[in-house]
């Protein structure tokens, strides 16, 4: 009888997961490796990643601040050189900024970019090579629903445009590799609780904001992504490139 979870399976893949030192970034490496990938975890604080390479058998930790070209060119090297490809990149790492575009200094915005936006370029380019070469790969890059819609009231100008930025450049390259055997799609969560935002989940106002504006009158649960991850990562979407999966509760439907 067919397994209706084998389409999902990862078994003997090679996967690298950026900012995986906490929140969503934790949730994608174990997910990914539960499922039977073997995982390349990156980010800046080495405790946090090794304490979560501990975790997880056959792992490879690999300190790397995303916003240094040469830690992104060693990241893509210690990984092929370890496991000898790289079957899945999942571009996760991301910063954000809050204040009025007024207020808002040239150094901020160009900060986020490099994190969120060319990073993400570059990881891509590298991973790219051998994926191309082999025929095969895939690249799932974590937007957000804010490079769909604006954020305001929270206002953060660097932020929706590093990642609308991010979901049409996962269309193009997804173009330019859609005969070459790679897929690129993006996953674009809504209100999450992580790192970034952090303090939201108790705070009464942005409580009260999220409830009074999403169709479903909530934050979402880290869980609630684990579905979407697997989905563009696996075979499962084998027919899927250049989309945004949007996962946010209704809030882009309004």
């Amino acid at each position: 009888m067919l397994d209706p979870l084998s389409p999902f399976r990862l078994d003997g893949k090679i996967a690298v997961v950026t900012g995986a030192s906490s929140g969503l970034g934790v949730r994608f490496a174990k997910v990914l490796h539960a499922v039977g990938a073997q995982v390349v975890i990156a980010a800046r604080r080495a405790d946090r990643l090794n304490e979560l390479a501990a975790e997880l058998p056959g792992c490879l930790a690999v300190p790397t601040d995303v916003a240094v070209a040469a830690d992104r060119e060693n990241l893509i090297a210690r990984a092929e050189e370890h496991f000898g490809r790289i079957d899945i990149l999942v571009n996760n790492a991301g910063i954000s900024r809050t204040g009025g575009i007024e207020v808002e200094t040239l150094e901020t915005f160009e900060d986020v970019q490099q994190v969120n936006t060319i990073a993400v370029w570059h990881l891509t380019k590298l991973a790219g090579v051998g994926m191309v070469q082999r025929g095969s790969g895939v690249v799932v890059n974590i937007a957000s629903m804010l490079g769909l819609v604006g954020a305001t009231p929270i206002k953060q100008a660097n932020y929706s445009a590093s990642k609308g930025a991010v979901i049409n450049m996962t269309r193009e390259i997804a173009l330019q590799w859609a005969r070459k055997g790679v897929r690129v799609n993006a996953l674009c969560p809504g209100w999450f609780e992580s790192e970034m935002t952090s303090g939201m989940e108790s705070d009464e106002g942005s409580q009260r904001y999220i409830n009074l504006n999403s169709p479903m009158p909530r934050m979402g649960y880290a869980h609630e992504l684990d579905g979407a991850l697997l989905f563009l990562a696996s075979d499962a979407s084998s027919f899927v490139t250049g989309q945004a999966l949007v996962v946010d509760g209704g809030w882009t439907a309004r």
